[in-house]
């Protein structure tokens, strides 16, 4: 009987608070309710900034032999149906990436 492998629990799952975004200012990034973004450990998870609400479908990799995350998701923007992709890298305690829009 072949042994099952135990998953190792991601560096990414949990919740992340959004302090800074380049392409909006921090007013406007609050707006709506405190910036997220959240990975469970089933390769999905959610996040929500000024007025976007997605939901993600992650996987694990790498990046520059850091670990990292990649996402692709669907959501919206006041009202309007959105998706994109995104991505980030742990330096140290932090989580650093981007998160791009496309409207349909």
């Amino acid at each position: 009987m072949a042994r099952s492998k135990q998953k190792t629990e991601s560096p990414f799952t949990g919740r992340w608070r959004i302090v800074s975004m380049s392409a909006w200012d921090d007013i406007y990034v609050n707006e709506e309710a405190e910036p997220f973004i959240e990975f469970d450990s089933n390769g999905s998870g959610e996040f929500h900034f000024c007025y976007v609400h997605g939901f993600t479908d992650c996987r694990l990799t790498t990046r520059d032999g850091a670990p990292a995350i990649e996402w692709s998701w669907e959501g919206n923007d006041e009202m309007d149906d959105v998706l994109g992709r995104g991505w980030a890298v742990l330096k140290g305690e932090e989580l650093h990436g981007m998160i791009l829009l496309s409207w349909g």
